[in-house]
């Protein structure tokens, strides 16, 4: 969590990254121990560390090395509400420090991979080992974002993210319950891992794809940084970063992503490569195709290659009106909206995007939401 003394009152609502100042950097050598509040310091002129010790009067010490830290220290504890601190390591801007050379905020749409390895150790306590990427609308290096996107990677003593549970998804080739919430400051979209993992190598933007599928996140935000670490409510000594690297590879987003049916685990597809309006979208094999791509802007889903948009045939509302590619037009045939049980509905009809079978040349249309839980046929992740 990091927070921002304005929102202190509002602490106690949230289990999620809050904000917090960050204290003045120094440069950091192997073995450096810090026990300030709010003490950080640099590693590898890349990297900030940052004890971020904003709930809690207790004393709380990391030992920052060459490559992470280890929580040597921690005296304090609660029994709910938010956790006692966030000690982490970070690139990109944080509340209002900036790592060393980095190049956050950078626009989604400009970003074309963000690689990224962490290797944790777990000790006893009530915990979650939490990975953070924040974003929002503008190129922010100060002050809160307005969505926080939450890793757990790990989670003791049953505590929980802010808001509730909205579905589970595949990111990364893994399988997370999604949680979703306000904290009073931000909003949050939290991935839970149902167990422990220690290491990972991963590339955030499949996460930010997911997140831009369920929110009004989209590809002109902004990332503005990344960082892994610990919020601890009891214990927490022995907790470490034992490495984390990651990186903002330069390059175009515009060429989108799939979108992955969760029944058929096939991806919305062009039929034949159709560029002209009218051309059907199916189910096919999911491959590295233009006719596969998508990005959304607003409440439109387009295809970069043609410039075009997903739209309801002749402006339908009625069950099994056909799915096209059509010249965008802003009409309400061309508005989607992306909600948290995964489900993509078309406002106008209040229908569901639906694929009218499994198997590669079934056809999308819209139909009827399913009442209560969704049918995997309504379902889509954004790869």
């Amino acid at each position: 969590m990091k927070l921002i003394p304005s929102l202190a009152a509002v602490a106690l609502l949230a289990v999620t990254g809050l904000v917090v100042p960050v204290a003045g950097v120094t440069p950091a050598r192997a073995d450096t121990l810090i026990c300030d509040q709010f003490g950080s310091t640099t590693i590898q002129n890349k990297y900030t560390v940052m004890n971020n010790r904003w709930g809690s009067a207790a004393e709380q010490c990391i030992n920052v090395t060459a490559t992470g830290f280890r929580i040597v220290s921690q005296k304090g504890s609660t029994s709910g509400g938010a956790p006692l601190s966030y000690p982490a390591i970070y690139v990109g801007c944080h509340y209002n420090g900036c790592s060393p050379s980095t190049t956050l905020p950078r626009q989604l749409s400009q970003i074309g991979s963000a690689p990224s390895s962490i290797s944790y150790s777990y000790v006893g306590g009530t915990l979650d080992a939490s990975y953070d990427i924040w974003m929002d609308p503008t190129p922010k290096t100060t002050g809160v974002n307005q969505m926080e996107l939450m890793i757990w990677f790990n989670r003791q003593g049953g505590v929980n993210p802010v808001g509730g549970p909205v579905g589970n998804t595949t990111v990364g080739g893994r399988t997370w319950q999604v949680w979703q919430g306000n904290n009073g400051g931000n909003d949050v979209v939290s991935y839970v891992a149902p167990s422990a993992i220690p290491s990972w190598s991963f590339d955030v933007m499949d996460f930010v794809r997911d997140v831009d599928n369920r929110t009004r996140v989209d590809s002109s935000w902004y990332l503005t940084s990344i960082q892994a670490g610990f919020e601890p409510w009891q214990g927490g000594e022995g907790l470490a970063v034992n490495s984390f690297s990651a990186d903002v590879v330069a390059g175009t987003n515009s060429g989108g992503g799939t979108l992955v049916g969760q029944g058929s685990g096939r991806c919305l597809d062009i039929a034949e490569l159709g560029t002209a309006d009218g051309s059907p979208v199916q189910l096919w094999d999911c491959g590295t195709g233009w006719n596969q791509k998508w990005s959304r802007a607003g409440s439109q889903y387009k295809n970069p290659q043609t410039g075009k948009c997903l739209d309801v045939a002749g402006g339908s509302t009625a069950n099994g009106a056909a799915v096209q590619l059509w010249s965008c037009n802003g009409t309400g045939a061309q508005n989607w909206q992306s909600n948290a049980d995964g489900t993509i509905t078309n406002p106008p009809s209040g229908r569901c995007l639906d694929a009218a079978g499994a198997g590669n040349g079934a056809r999308l249309q819209i139909w009827d939401c399913a009442g209560g839980a969704p049918q995997p046929n309504q379902v889509w992740s954004a790869r």
